[in-house]
């Protein structure tokens, strides 16, 4: 029997998802990982193919129905669900989309990857959180809070549902031993960058864009012991773009 720590994490391929996967495998974490994209050869770390799960999160009948494929890869247990995947469509020419030019379909297609798969993987896996005593952490936004220069209005309200969402979860999950909470990712340095994103980085307090590294470890820290009476919150790793 396999006895490391297991974690399952959308939105693998890249970025935040990408460093997160390197920084569990450091310590010797298993990860279950899930993604429309098939496994990415330039992934670095070993065993990653056979614990790729593709799926569709725009679907929520593919979503529902890949719970039970998710739950055949674990042992009854489940140490840990990192909410990350996440989409922001753009207009024309990467223009923001508001919420004049969002058409229905889009923001429910966005809706579904950022609001609804969280609590629907997390429901369906409940029963192997609660075996592990996990914890689930919640990818939101700076944007979640405030109108963006680069992130569309369904993104925006998508993120700013998933806080609220974080707190119902830490509410209802609590007395099953598993703890919620978010993180909110201000400018990080990824391929998803907005040209004109150094505007907003003269602005920081720290004055430079994050590192998707330094948001892995903030992670890793909410799936740790070190965050064990920690539920019901949202992290801001953005610099001090909030203040």
């Amino acid at each position: 029997m396999d006895e490391r720590k297991v974690m399952v994490l959308t939105g693998a391929s890249r970025g935040i998802g990408h460093a997160t996967v390197k920084r569990f495998a450091r310590e010797g974490w298993r990860i279950i990982t899930c993604s429309r994209q098939p496994f990415p050869e330039e992934c670095p770390w070993g065993g990653g193919r056979e614990d790729h799960i593709e799926i569709d999160l725009a679907d929520p009948a593919d979503t529902i129905n890949m719970i039970e494929v998710i739950r055949d890869r674990l042992d009854g247990r489940l140490d840990a669900l990192v909410n990350n995947a996440g989409i922001s469509p753009k207009g024309p020419e990467g223009a923001r989309l508001d919420t004049i030019s969002t058409d229905l379909m889009t923001w429910g297609k966005v809706f579904h990857v950022n609001f609804f798969a969280p609590i629907v993987l997390a429901r369906g896996l409940r029963e192997e959180l609660s075996a592990a005593k996990g914890a689930v952490v919640n990818v939101t936004s700076i944007a979640g809070s405030r109108v963006h220069p680069f992130a569309g209005a369904a993104y925006a309200t998508s993120k700013a549902a998933l806080k609220a969402l974080t707190r119902e979860m830490a509410h209802d999950f609590g007395p099953l031993g598993v703890r919620v909470n978010a993180i909110a990712p201000g400018e990080i340095e990824t391929s998803i960058l907005s040209p004109g994103t150094e505007k907003i980085v003269e602005t920081l307090p720290l004055r430079r864009l994050g590192q998707p590294r330094e948001v892995a470890d903030v992670i890793w820290f909410l799936c740790s012991d070190a965050s064990s009476y920690v539920t019901g919150t949202e992290i801001e790793v953005n610099a001090g773009q909030h203040v």
